[in-house]
């Protein structure tokens, strides 16, 4: 279906910010709603935020909320991940995703999933 590819990822110290870029292959590529999951060493993959076809709807999970932004460019098939005031815990593997629908991501379902991009936060 969708193809997915991360970048972006790496070294950071705490308090510091870096972005994530998804870019998409894909036909309908503009009908999905786009999110990013995130796995850290020995947890399960959780969700992190989502955004809808159009870019008018988000969603964040609790620990990211205010700190972390989706935005998504269409025209370029890319959605981004701006993560600001990183913290140890946010070290993971973060994949992004692609669905139907945002709740669909929220839920912690997607239909496409990239290989993921590590990103390490140091204190």
């Amino acid at each position: 279906q969708v193809q997915l590819v991360e970048s972006g990822g790496g070294l950071v110290q705490a308090g510091g910010s870096l972005r994530l870029s998804c870019a998409a292959s894909g036909r309908a590529f503009s009908s999905y709603a786009r999110g990013w999951f995130r796995q850290a060493p020995g947890k399960e993959r959780e969700f992190v935020a989502a955004i809808d076809w159009g870019g008018g709807s988000t969603a964040y999970a609790d620990s990211v909320n205010g700190r972390f932004t989706i935005s998504r460019d269409n025209a370029r098939n890319t959605v981004y991940l701006q993560m600001n005031s990183l913290k140890p815990d946010d070290t993971a593997v973060y994949y992004c995703a692609a669905a139907v629908a945002l709740r669909t991501i929220a839920r912690g379902l997607a239909d496409s999933w990239g290989q993921g991009t590590q990103v390490t936060v140091s204190s």
